[in-house]
């Protein structure tokens, strides 16, 4: 397999801080690979790291099979990032602005209305950029990191701040990044919800370690969610669906079954209804990311 970013033993320290401990970090070509963490997990110095905007403590890092460390100019080249807020003016156009960064990066003039294209600016490509809703600087930004034709992509926390429209703005433009234009993104949040419907693989990094690595299918498996029935009697109810060979759980005044087929939905609501009780909601449960950190780590301590 070919792998885009592959770090050994990555390190960072702050004086007596370890922000990043011993990290292996792997990202195969065309991957859209979502870093997940909390706020203050390691996510940002870690990206800093693999920008060479910061160097570690200890370890190496390699990018296109090649050490970043003694071959970092040639190495950026082919990287773009979004890292915090973009910058851009805003007394100019889109199209001024992205003709400002064309300019130092010394590419072609006509890459501009590609990248205007690729993240759906075109049609606002001479209104000045202060008229801009979040979501459209958001895409303006990652217009500029594009400008280059970058073959890895580096996103950290795109979707911050951005109201739902923004977010799905931003979600559907990810997507069809590696498909389209044969690039590697790295997308870095906070938010599992928002991983779980851009990325093909999965990092999860808490207190600067990576406790998971894996494909998104896999870390479905961990969230798994369950459905939970508020009914009028929830003992009798949790009784009822245990005694028919369901698991089921009993939890305050509802009951939770694991299996979220809809066959099975459909039986337990039967069961209960046909047994007199009163269903007054089914809902989906999903884990949260801090249920998942916990289970995780649970599990890494007990293994």
């Amino acid at each position: 397999m070919e792998y885009i970013v592959e770090t050994r033993n990555v390190s960072k320290k702050f004086g007596k801080e370890t922000a990043v401990i011993n990290l292996e970090m792997k990202i195969a070509k065309g991957e859209i690979y979502g870093f997940l963490g909390p706020n203050g997990a390691g996510k940002t110095t870690t990206i800093r790291m693999l920008l060479g905007l910061m160097k570690p403590t200890s370890g190496t890092i390699q990018l296109f099979n090649q050490n970043l460390e003694q071959n970092r100019i040639e190495i950026l080249k082919k990287v773009g990032s979004l890292v915090e807020n973009p910058s851009y003016y805003p007394h100019l156009t889109a199209y001024e602005n992205l003709e400002a960064l064309r300019k130092v990066l010394g590419v072609a003039k006509n890459r501009i209305d590609e990248v205007l294209e690729i993240v759906r600016l075109q049609d606002v490509a001479n209104k000045k950029v202060k008229g801009f809703s979040l979501g459209m600087k958001q895409r303006l930004g990652i217009a500029g990191s594009l400008l280059h034709n970058p073959e890895l992509l580096i996103l950290d926390e795109p979707t911050n701040g951005l109201d739902p429209s923004g977010i799905i703005e931003i979600r559907e433009l990810i997507k069809t990044l590696p498909s389209q234009y044969g690039m590697t993104v790295l997308i870095s949040s906070h938010l599992l919800s928002e991983i779980d419907q851009i990325a093909t693989t999965v990092g999860i990094v808490t207190k600067g370690q990576l406790i998971f690595q894996d494909s998104i299918e896999t870390l479905r498996k961990y969230a798994n969610q369950n459905v939970s029935f508020t009914v009028s009697e929830s003992k009798k109810a949790w009784q009822l669906l245990i005694s028919s060979g369901l698991q089921a759980e009993l939890q305050q005044n509802r009951v939770l079954i694991q299996d979220c087929s809809d066959g099975i939905v459909a039986e337990a609501v039967r069961l209960l209804v046909q047994a007199g009780q009163a269903v007054y909601r089914v809902e989906d449960e999903k884990k949260s990311l801090e249920e998942i950190f916990l289970q995780m780590t649970k599990e890494e301590n007990a293994g």
